[in-house]
């Protein structure tokens, strides 16, 4: 990726906190959008002062489409897209309220949707491109009081191998990983760390989007790739 143009949302969350690290040592010229100044402090605790500030910190919403098109176009090229914004909650399907139903989609897929749909414009001009998504476990092994977090990374894959048909005999390529439980603070926070030592290290995840990223994975297409850790 040394001296790809690399947008990459969620860069400052618990994910992030592993991969952006390896996407910048790679030499990468990295975009990552943000929400509030707090966001962005947290990685300047894990990256050098050279390495943070190689970064452009872009404040969006993701959620509204003519912002992600404002973003994408101000980048004037798109390399590889390293979509990791994404969310759970929990809850059985008799008692979810269809509001948090939506919310869910909207931030899962939704956004996925927006980043690819823009992202992927600039790569069909280019003919060069990697998108990188992050379904779910829950994806291909749904789970009872996770129905709309599995059911909104299902369409996460879906929409991420569709991609990858659309763009079959072009340097473009659309991948997905497909993650168990995270080690993240928000996950040890709301699960436990019984168990944490058997989670998916976000370090270890992230070396496999680096590299489904990268020019050397030009014949992978349409994969949903399982990481799942210990469990």
């Amino acid at each position: 990726m040394k001296g790809k143009q690399v947008l990459l949302t969620g860069g400052t969350g618990g994910l992030g906190m592993g991969v952006t690290p390896l996407v910048v040592a790679r030499g990468a010229k990295v975009t990552i959008p943000y929400r509030s100044g707090e966001e962005v402090d947290r990685l300047k605790g894990i990256l050098t002062p050279t390495e943070f500030e190689s970064i452009r910190f872009v404040k969006a919403e993701l959620t509204d489409e003519t912002t992600v098109e404002k973003l994408i176009n101000d980048m004037g090229r798109v390399d590889v897209l390293i979509h990791l914004v994404g969310g759970f909650s929990m809850g059985k399907v008799h008692e979810y309220s269809y509001g948090d139903w939506k919310q869910d989609f909207t931030l899962n897929l939704d956004t996925t949707f927006l980043l690819c749909k823009h992202s992927l414009a600039k790569m069909l001009q280019q003919d060069y491109g990697r998108i990188v998504t992050v379904g779910s476990r829950g994806a291909v092994q749904p789970m009872g009081q996770l129905a709309a977090y599995c059911a909104s990374k299902a369409g996460v894959v879906a929409l991420t191998q569709a991609i990858a048909d659309e763009t079959k005999g072009t340097n473009i390529t659309a991948n997905t990983v497909l993650p168990s439980v995270i080690d993240t603070p928000s996950n040890r926070e709301s699960m436990g760390s019984e168990q944490a030592e058997q989670w998916v290290k976000p370090e270890s995840l992230g070396e496999v989007i680096c590299f489904l990223a990268s020019e050397a994975a030009q014949d992978i297409r349409g994969a949903a790739v399982p990481v799942y850790g210990n469990i």
